[in-house]
């Protein structure tokens, strides 16, 4: 019951109940509209009507005030605002401090960046709420430091849990942050390892950003944390919530009148302030201008225009290059030799296959001597050419040493990438082929002198007719392509059958269903890959059987890149090996396949992994609906 102005007493539990059962069926946006801009006006200078607001909102029944809370939250235009209108309503209602402080936080994650900033904003600002911003913080960072949810939970809930963290850190206090300093500290190197140890770069850069706004939060005098990231707009997005924004005000507007008075007052004032500017410049003496034009400035260049520079000559034999890279001093002459590397393998292919698997093994161990610009590359593409041009003994080589020892992870993914591009070159035809183009306008072609060779004529007829004939919609110039073997089909085994075989077994530097699961996701897509290349070959129906063998033991991985890899590697396989022998092979694979992709639809917490198991099941479904089609 409150006091009305006017002598009246009156119950507003009516007007509550009406409130909650109309937000309730969903129309929170047509009531709320129009209700809090007139309370925000209301409650400006009045304490009456803050009192009214506050007791509308705390007699709304619990099974209703969830949708009231998320309405206020999200039409309100600030923090400040949102304090004034709900009071301490988390603080007295137990229902609106669980949908304040868990749901909306931890259980929801579709909310705008604007709803968190009213959330959290509207609990630092009042005594008795900045005790539940501490609770929220512990909780946000429990999660974003728990490795089962960031393997478990999707991309967008972790972005949204980050964000939720630097806000609550913009909003704390220095006796606060001195307070859980160490609880702080904790949390960081916890969810640090967590973020760094996950497949997906999104995942990594959210944990690189939120660990440096920590770290710069705790250590406000010594060193802090940095981190090499890419700086887009999602990474300047995230670390400007860092920094509070100023309470949201209305600027009221001025009537044109005034507004151009203002204006027009406003430029005598610029011009003023630069005359003067101007006038208040020193006048430099004589002497000191003198000695400030003697200086090395009006000294002549020297002109080194035609200077040209020594360039090192690069060897022109495979085994000088061999020699240059393992032995060399001479740090112009191994940079010349890498750079022309490529090439001279390209045009000596007998001279490479003679040194094949040693000129491969001595690029997979090169490292960079000096600072060549696109040193990677040029060391990958040379890879790259010595893999196509000998594939059977370098591709044993490379996927022999890929579960070898003594390798860094980097090496062995640069093992994956080579086989791949050497693959994708392989497969594809080697010429261009001609450009034919129809429909264009060509000049009359005109019998030459003395010519009557009978073979001519008939060109000369049909492209005189071709250049007068007008052709509607046929399109642009069309590429022929030259048929050619495909160089792929011969060799696909020896690249795909090794990289299946020892999957399952760790070593002592490299254990793939372990802690190295980021290969183990690259290895996945390269299997994927290879599949898809190996399209009408020989092989294509045993690598298919192998493959999903493969997939089926890792279907349960709990890392979403990985499985991501895996439904992918469905993808080639239903792509490459003939539908015949899918059906006739590999019958009932496919049917618990099926199942399981099913699952996987409805309940796998990656988007990616929903939508590729999808594309799948279409997939099988159009495959049977083509076999049906295919008279017997």
């Amino acid at each position: 019951v409150c006091f009305i102005p006017g002598g009246l007493d009156c119950s507003i539990s009516f007007v509550s109940h009406v409130l909650g059962k109309v937000c309730v069926h969903g129309r929170q946006k047509e009531i709320l509209s129009v209700l809090v801009p007139h309370l925000t006006d209301l409650t400006k200078s009045d304490c009456i009507w803050q009192r009214i607001c506050w007791r509308l909102v705390e007699c709304v029944p619990d099974r209703w005030m969830e949708a009231v809370v998320l309405g206020f939250v999200q039409r309100t235009p600030g923090a400040d605002v949102l304090s004034r209108l709900l009071g301490n309503l988390v603080v007295k209602n137990k229902k609106a401090q669980f949908v304040v402080t868990q749901k909306l936080l931890l259980l929801q994650y579709g909310h705008t960046t604007a709803v968190l900033q009213n959330l959290l904003g509207y609990l630092s600002l009042d005594g008795l709420r900045r005790a539940l911003l501490i609770k929220v913080l512990q909780e946000l960072l429990e999660t974003w430091g728990s490795s089962s949810a960031v393997k478990h939970s999707p991309p967008e809930q972790q972005q949204y849990i980050s964000k939720a963290i630097l806000i609550c850190l913009s909003h704390l206090k220095e006796p606060e942050i001195e307070t859980c300093r160490q609880e702080l500290l904790t949390s960081m190197m916890e969810g640090v390892k967590c973020h760094l140890d996950s497949n997906l770069p999104q995942i990594r850069r959210l944990g690189m950003i939120v660990a440096e706004s920590i770290s710069s939060k705790i250590n406000t005098d010594g060193p802090v944390l940095k981190f090499q990231y890419e700086e887009d707009d999602e990474a300047r997005e995230l670390k400007s919530l860092l920094v509070q924004t100023p309470p949201f005000c209305v600027v009221p507007s001025l009537p044109d009148d005034d507004r151009n008075e203002k204006a027009d007052a406003a430029v005598p004032l610029v011009l003023e302030s630069s005359k003067k500017s101007h006038t208040a410049a020193p006048v430099m003496p004589d002497e000191e201008l003198g000695a400030e034009l003697d200086s090395d400035d009006d000294l002549i260049p020297y002109d080194m225009s035609e200077d040209k520079e020594l360039k090192t000559k690069a060897p022109v034999y495979i085994r000088d290059c061999i020699e240059v890279l393992t032995g060399s001093e001479d740090v112009d002459k191994w940079e010349a030799t890498v750079k022309a590397l490529e090439g001279l393998v390209r045009k000596n292919p007998a001279a490479t296959r003679e040194v094949s698997v040693e000129l491969a093994k001595i690029l997979l161990h090169l490292e960079e001597k000096t600072c060549i610009e696109g040193f990677v590359e040029l060391r990958q593409r040379a890879q790259v050419a010595v893999l196509t041009t000998d594939p059977i003994p370098v591709a044993k080589y490379l996927t022999s040493q890929f579960y070898s020892l003594n390798y860094s992870l980097r090496q062995r993914m640069d093992i994956l990438d080579v086989l791949v591009l050497a693959a994708q070159e392989l497969s594809y035809p080697k010429s261009h082929g001609k450009t034919k183009h129809s429909g264009a306008q060509k000049p009359c072609i005109q019998l030459p002198p003395g010519s009557d060779s009978s073979k001519d004529w008939r060109r000369i007829v049909d492209e005189r007719i071709k250049s007068k004939t007008r052709r509607f919609a046929t399109g642009q110039s069309q590429v022929e392509l030259a048929s050619s073997p495909n160089e792929f089909s011969s060799v696909a085994g020896h690249f795909f059958f090794p990289l299946i075989q020892h999957f399952d077994r760790p070593l002592t530097t490299f254990d793939l269903l372990g802690e190295d699961h980021f290969v183990l996701g690259r290895l996945v897509h390269t299997l994927a890959v290879l599949m898809y290349l190996a399209v009408n070959t020989v092989a294509v129906t045993a690598m298919g059987k192998a493959l999903l063998e493969f997939v089926w033991a890792l279907r349960f991985h709990t890392d979403s890149y990985v499985r991501q890899g895996l439904l992918s590697c469905i993808s080639s396989m239903l792509l490459s090996v003939p539908t015949e022998r899918l059906l006739e092979d590999m019958t009932e694979e496919l049917l618990e396949t099926q199942s399981w992709l099913g699952d996987v639809v409805e309940k796998d917490p990656d988007g990616d992994c929903r939508r590729l198991a999808l594309q799948n099941l279409l997939l099988m479904e159009n495959l049977k609906k083509k076999l049906r089609t295919v008279p017997s």
